[in-house]
């Protein structure tokens, strides 16, 4: 019990990882995906670059960037700013690319009904397009998402007190190295249960939306 609440303390830091760097993905893949939409070959070629380059290096590496790069000339980005700009980046570009996928699927009537009454690109994507890319992103998104919380335990290298930290804490504590891993483990699948949960509860509310 004693290793299950010092593993415990660092859930507070793994989700609050989580859910910064998400966010920051949300809001930073969309004028990637625009960008990338562009019809401007140079502007169209150089988001293609930036999300390949952002999906291309491994987390990890971002994160030794950050925080051993930026963080020796910014001496104000802290261990866990560095996880959450590093993981932020990195979603941004995944988000993307779900956006993309979620852009393709809309039917092409849509977007002709669109022009034919005269909306302006604005309305065009908030109003029309963007909640149905939304609606159809869910699931991918939501995979994503668990699969951050998971990835967020890399923060651990450069020195962020989350899950991951704690359970290697603990390991050098005790005689059984692998038990608090373990327990870890179990602490991760009880954190993503409830958003895949959520998230085929919201998927399956907003399919019956859109039949009625």
């Amino acid at each position: 019990m004693e290793v299950l609440l010092a593993i415990l303390k660092g859930v507070p830091v793994t989700l609050g990882i989580t859910v910064l760097a998400f966010a920051i993905g949300l809001v930073g893949g969309i004028p990637l995906v625009l960008a990338r939409r562009s019809k401007f070959p140079p502007l169209s070629w150089l988001a293609i670059s930036i999300i390949e380059l952002l999906r291309g290096i491994p987390p990890v590496v971002w994160l030794f960037i950050i925080y051993f790069g930026l963080g020796t000339q910014i001496p104000q980005i802290t261990s866990f700013m560095a996880a959450v700009i590093g993981l932020g980046v990195v979603s941004s570009a995944y988000m993307a690319e779900i956006y993309r996928g979620g852009l393709r699927s809309i039917h092409q009537g849509q977007w002709e009904a669109a022009e034919v009454l005269g909306l302006g690109r604005g309305s065009v994507y908030g109003d029309v397009i963007g909640p149905q890319v939304f609606r159809v992103s869910i699931p991918a998104a939501a995979t994503y998402g668990i699969g951050l919380l998971k990835d967020s335990s890399v923060a651990y290298v450069i020195g962020v007190t989350e899950v991951v930290y704690y359970a290697n804490e603990q390991s050098r504590q005790q005689i059984d190295a692998l038990g608090p891993f373990l327990i870890a483990a179990a602490v991760y699948i009880v954190m993503t249960l409830p958003t895949a949960w959520a998230t085929r509860k919201l998927d399956a509310n907003m399919r019956k939306r859109v039949a009625k």
